[in-house]
């Protein structure tokens, strides 16, 4: 114990020392948690909409300012030319044409229905989906006012309704803020284990220190542990420093226990550090550390669960991704940040991650070469 002690003593000199480890440490949190909270998002806002009235009736002017006054939708260009309005979105000058024919509303009269056509840019399908849910939306409630207004309802017989008053647990508010921020911490997290730990090692052989290291009486297990254990207060620091900023500047609601969630923390950035460590004991460079962590970090956070969520993908990849240690984490973050469970509600996770733990890190110390 003493002799991990000494390393300890050691390892967090040499991290204060270094001008380039420092920056990662307090700027990284700060940027991933105020930028990346805002850009990674799916809400839907702003679509850029071509209207072509060549109706110009009291009908085709309501169903426009049904459009107008929509939060989503934002009328940029109006005309009376199909082409124009095809060529401008080609040009993604607009995100979708809604075309209004001539007589649409002495249609609507005569035959009671009428046809418009919505020609959205499907480039990018989650988006252009999500266009075609909120425009059909609008299109609905337009044709019960058209029934309402047209038709009439019967005076003394008014027709039965079930409302449906949605309540949603957890988010209450359908902010996606709330829901990106435990994900973005989840890959600070894994940036600062992974990264830092297995650069540390392989710059002692790049500085040629290692040797000195290794005509010690130092066992391969102290060493290792030695270099985990300042990664994972460091770890733990920029997660208490990443939740505070979430906190004031999202008002992220923390429903869980702290104490429970750094103790899932901590066990799993056994398995993360285990891992850098065992990648850098491979490397002989910083760079090829950087280069093997950054792919494997890219797959672990791709099929995680951060920004898709697992269930969609396909059957085999939702089995492969019972390797993946992000995909565990993940969970225990929202899990416990937003929804407040308990460890009986994550021992799937706990046994997983215990499992991810040992295997890494006795992976990093079997392969360590220590010669005396």
């Amino acid at each position: 114990m003493r002799t991990i002690l000494y390393i300890l003593q050691k390892e967090f000199i040499q991290v204060f020392r270094n001008r380039t480890m420092l920056p990662m440490i307090f700027f990284i949190p700060i940027l991933q948690m105020l930028i990346l909270v805002f850009a990674a998002t799916n809400d839907l806002k702003n679509v850029n909409i071509y209207i072509v009235d060549n109706d110009l009736s009291s009908a085709s002017r309501k169903l426009t300012d049904k459009f107008q006054a929509s939060p989503f939708f934002r009328i940029t260009q109006t005309g009376f030319s199909p082409d124009d309005a095809e060529d401008a979105l080609k040009r993604e000058k607009v995100d979708m044409v809604i075309s209004i024919p001539e007589k649409f509303e002495a249609d609507l009269r005569r035959d009671d229905e009428a046809q418009i056509q919505l020609i959205i840019n499907a480039i990018n399908q989650s988006k252009a989906e999500l266009i075609y849910n909120y425009a059909n939306n609008i299109l609905q409630g337009y044709n019960k006012n058209l029934i309402a207004e047209w038709k009439g309802l019967p005076e003394f017989n008014p027709p039965k309704q079930i409302k449906v008053q949605p309540s949603f647990w957890f988010n209450s508010e359908l902010d996606y803020k709330w829901y990106m921020a435990p994900g973005i911490l989840a890959i600070l997290v894994t940036i600062i284990g992974m990264f830092l730990s297995g650069m540390n090692l392989v710059r002692e052989k790049e500085l040629g220190t290692i040797e000195q290291l290794n005509v010690t009486p130092i066992k391969k297990y102290q060493f290792i542990v030695g270099k985990l254990i300042p990664f994972v207060f460091i770890a733990l620091f920029d997660l208490a420093f990443g939740l505070t900023i979430a906190r004031l500047a999202f008002d992220l609601p923390i429903v869980g226990s702290l104490p429970l969630l750094f103790g899932f923390a901590t066990l799993y950035l056994v398995g993360a550090l285990g891992l850098g460590l065992f990648i850098s004991t491979l490397a002989d460079t910083q760079q090829q550390v950087m280069f093997v962590s950054f792919f494997f970090m890219m797959v672990f956070i791709l099929m995680g669960g951060i920004f898709t969520p697992v269930e969609n993908m396909p059957t085999w990849a939702q089995y492969l991704d019972r390797l993946n240690p992000i995909y565990y984490f993940m969970r225990i973050m929202r899990n416990v940040v937003l929804k407040g469970s308990g460890f009986t509600d994550l021992t799937t996770e706990f046994a997983s991650l215990i499992v991810i733990g040992i295997t890494f890190l006795s992976l990093a110390i079997w392969r360590y070469r220590k010669t005396t």
